[in-house]
Parts: structure tokens; C-alpha cells; sequence
């Protein structure tokens, strides 16, 4: 049986200011109506033969993100492990080799990232049965891409003698600069280090104990101590902080005798910066790759995405231009790793467009600020079918609720008071309410706050199917 990893943490801030902290890269759709990078990892899982349920490894403020979009993809049977903090691969992956071990005697993980793009589903396939061979023998595998391009961004993987279907892992070397990276290229050794891995769990957990006991022990008393929470096992903060953090390949792989490297070569993409999916999608005649309302005159070679309103570029060539409601990011294309410099300044000033969007989504569906001025703020709300907020209350402010689409069942004080459109009710300060969907359809509601403070904070909540109530 192959156990699917999905590592779900990380924040993509590269891809910034579409990922951001609290709706990161792996669960954006980068295309119209296409899957989330998350959804496409396990997607392109749903044919291979041998495949058991997922295990997704992700942030805990990530959870109800996760759990809508197995939901979407009819996936009921995954394991959802949250860790309280990230500590990198290596803990994250010893994590899901306990919970698979208590699952199948005999499980092998095949530990994939949730933000890559693989175009060849068939190649991909073919080198995870390689895997599988070397990892029933008790060897480590990890996946070397086969390179395109010399490339800086990626990390290398040097091969040695041939081990059947891969090769032993001589080296692993770090991202490397222009001139080394060509040499890599040319001598035909070199791998790119895609960051995938497939092994027994057993042999994971017995090289990790080798190499890093500190980190098993660590990790072994937290799954000891981890509680069911929902859909969700959660791992208890405070022994997990005391893990080591490392990745998998300073921890184990580099240390390792039973290190193999597969090579693939199947469109893999990790999606780093703004210029790899201009890369990735097909432009048009002058190679401008462009998605929403844009309107372009002498412009090439250029990746333009718009959101929420027209945007237009006159004679530039190589560049990204991202509009989303509340930010513009404009940059040149060779330029777009940098981003991350901007995303630190956003952060050191203290600036919310870092961690989150104007669209906040919520296990029960979303808010947007429309508009906001002295003691009052305007927000649309969005809640999916059959859902419903909390029981709650606010100190410091009142709200209008005005329903647009779909029925609401409020509860107001004591009262229970039935909505549909073009209906509206009041909610005084400190008055328990509750707001619920009952109907089939989504239901949208324009939200008036008015008061001394309208922050998200001020709420104190009395009782919560999604279990976030204050103790």
C-alpha cells in the first residue's frame, strides 16, 4: 500500500501578493476554473495503482482550508495532521510515518509537496513504480528532475553508479550560480532536487533514529499525545516546539547509506516566483501570458494577472504585473524573487496585505471589506449551505444585516428571526446572535458594523461546531 504525504505547509511568498500567509499558494487556482495546486496533487494520484488515503500534513491555521478542498474532491478518508508550528520536512514527514505505521503494517510514503505543477501524469506514474521497487528493498528514494536549463533557484542532486532503475545519491549541493549550475548541466550528473521522496515508513523512522534521535523522540511523544480534534489530529504545542528543525536532507538523505536517486522527467514545476508560471502557461503571439480583464499594446514576453479590475500595459517587455482588490505588485520579470523583500517590509511595517486577503475565507465560507471609515465598516458575507457562524457576541460594536441572496436563520437574544432577500434584521452590542444557512443555496448578506472598535477580535464566542471557543 502507497501512503500519498501531502505537505501542506509553507506560505509561497513568492507568489505574493495572490499566496499570502492565510491562503498560501497550494490552495490558489492559478488558472479559471481549474483545481488548487493542493487538489491537483491529489488528483493526479486517483489512478495510480496501489494508492491507500492521503495523509496531508499542514498548518494548523490552515485546517478548515484543507478540509473544503478534500471536501470539493469527494475525499473522505484522509488524515489531516496539524502541526502547531512548522519545524521543516524532516519532523513533519516523521509525523505521518507514525500515523501510517498505526495504520498498515507495511506502509510506504510517498512524500509529495502541495505546490507542484507535474504535466506528464503518465511519466510521473512510471517513476513512482521505479520508487516503489527501490523502497521495498529498504532504500530511500528521493526524485531527481531531469534538467531543462541551468538553473540558480533549485538545489542539485549528483548521481552516482547506477542502482537498477536509479542511481546512488553521491551528493547533494546547493543552489549554485550561473557558470556552476551550466557545468551541472553539461556533465549530464546533476539532478534537480525536486523535494519528493518515497520510502517504508519503518525505514524512515529507524534512518531518522540513526541520524536524528533527538527529532524521533520529539516527534514520537507528540503523536503519543496527539488528540482528535474534528477531522483533524492535533498535535500538542508544547512538545512539538521542542522539536529540532531540519529537512529531510540534512537530516536523513545526506546521512544515509541507502540513499537512491529516480530520475523524472514529466513537466515538474514548483511554481517559485511569478516568472515560472509565465513559463509554465501558454502565452499568446507576442508570448504575453495574461488572466482576467487586461488589455495589452506592445508588450512582450510578459505575465499580466488581474482580479478585480482592468489593467493595461503599453510598451514593456518582461515584466509581471499583479492586481488583486487591494494590491499592485509591478516588477521586472528576472526581478520577481525579490519579492520577498517587499513582503519583509510589508511585515516589519506591520500591514495586514502580508497574511491576509480582502476575501477572508472561514470553515463556514467568507468576508470581504467593502468599505470602512470612522466607527463603521460594510462587509459582504458568504455562507455555504447548511453552515453556520458561531454563537457570539461583540463588545464594542452593533451590526445591520441585510440579506441579498439565498435565507437566514438568525438568532438574535432569545429570538430566532427567519430572513430571505431584501430582509433585514439588527444586532445590538453584547447581544449573543448567531447566523445559519438552512437553505440549499449560498447565502449573501451586506454586514453595516458601527461602533468604538471593529476590530476581529472582538469576539467572544459561546459555542462553535468548527471548536473555536475560548476555554
Amino acid at each position: 500500500m502507497i501512503t500519498p504525504v501531502i505537505m501542506a505547509g509553507g506560505v509561497g511568498s513568492r507568489l505574493w501578493p495572490v499566496s499570502r500567509k492565510l491562503y498560501p499558494k497550494q490552495f490558489v487556482s492559478f488558472q479559471p476554473g481549474a483545481l488548487s495546486l493542493f487538489q491537483q496533487s491529489l488528483e493526479r494520484l486517483a489512478t495510480l495503482a496501489g494508492i491507500g488515503p492521503a495523509i496531508v500534513v499542514c498548518n494548523e491555521e490552515h485546517r478548515f482550508l484543507v478540509a473544503e478542498q478534500l471536501r470539493e474532491l469527494g475525499i473522505e478518508d484522509a488524515t489531516i495532521i496539524l502541526e502547531p508550528e512548522g519545524r521543516n520536512t524532516a519532523p513533519a514527514v516523521a509525523l505521518a510515518a507514525l500515523a501510517a505505521t498505526g495504520q498498515y503494517k507495511d506502509a510506504t510514503l510517498l512524500v509529495l509537496a502541495a505546490d507542484h505543477i507535474i504535466s506528464d501524469v503518465p511519466a510521473f506514474h512510471a517513476a513512482i513504480a521505479a520508487g516503489a521497487a527501490h523502497a521495498a528493498a529498504g532504500k530511500l528514494v528521493t526524485f531527481g528532475i531531469v534538467p531543462g536549463h541551468a538553473e540558480t533557484g533549485y538545489g542539485y542532486i549528483r548521481r552516482g553508479g547506477e542502482a537498477g532503475t536509479g542511481f546512488v545519491i553521491d551528493r547533494f549541493v546547493e543552489k549554485p550560480d550561473l557558470a556552476t549550475a551550466q557545468s551541472y548541466l553539461d556533465s549530464g550528473d546533476y539532478f534537480w532536487n525536486s523535494g519528493m521522496f518515497m520510502f517504508s515508513a519503518a525505514t524512515y523512522l529507524r534512518e531518522l533514529g540513526a541520524h536524528a534521535p533527538a527529532m524521533l523522540e520529539v516527534c514520537s511523544k507528540a503523536w503519543n499525545f496527539c488528540k482528535d480534534d474534528l477531522d483533524f489530529k492535533r498535535i500538542p504545542r508544547d512538545i512539538f516546539t521542542q522539536c529540532p528543525a531540519d529537512s529531510i536532507d540534512y537530516a536523513v538523505m545526506e546521512h544515509t547509506q541507502d540513499g537512491v536517486v529516480v530520475a523524472l522527467d514529466a513537466g515538474w514545476n514548483d511554481l517559485g516566483a511569478w516568472s515560472a508560471l509565465w513559463d509554465h502557461l501558454d502565452g499568446d503571439e507576442h508570448g504575453n501570458v495574461s488572466r482576467g480583464d487586461v488589455i495589452l499594446n506592445d508588450v512582450k514576453r510578459s505575465y499580466i494577472h488581474a482580479e478585480s479590475r482592468l489593467v493595461s500595459m503599453i510598451g514593456m517587455d518582461d515584466a509581471v504585473v499583479v492586481e488583486t482588490p487591494d494590491v499592485v505588485l509591478v516588477s521586472a520579470k528576472d526581478r520577481v524573487q525579490d519579492v520577498k523583500h517587499i513582503v519583509d517590509a510589508i511585515k516589519a511595517a506591520g500591514r495586514p496585505e502580508a497574511d491576509t486577503h480582502v476575501r477572508v475565507f472561514r470553515p463556514w465560507g467568507s468576508y470581504e471589506s467593502l468599505a470602512m471609515g470612522d466607527r463603521f465598516q460594510v462587509k459582504r458575507i458568504r455562507v455555504k449551505a447548511g453552515a453556520s457562524l458561531s454563537l457570539q457576541m461583540h463588545h464594542k460594536r452593533a451590526e445591520h444585516w441585510i440579506v441579498v441572496q439565498g435565507s437566514a436563520l438568525v438568532t438574535v437574544g432569545e429570538k430566532e428571526v427567519h430572513l430571505k432577500a431584501n430582509e433585514s434584521t439588527f444586532i445590538p452590542v453584547e447581544t449573543k446572535h448567531r447566523l445559519e444557512n438552512p437553505g440549499p443555496e449560498e447565502l449573501i448578506l451586506i454586514e453595516v458594523q458601527c461602533g468604538s472598535y471593529l476590530g476581529e477580535d472582538d469576539i467572544v464566542r459561546f459555542d462553535d461546531i468548527y471548536g473555536r471557543v475560548q476555554t
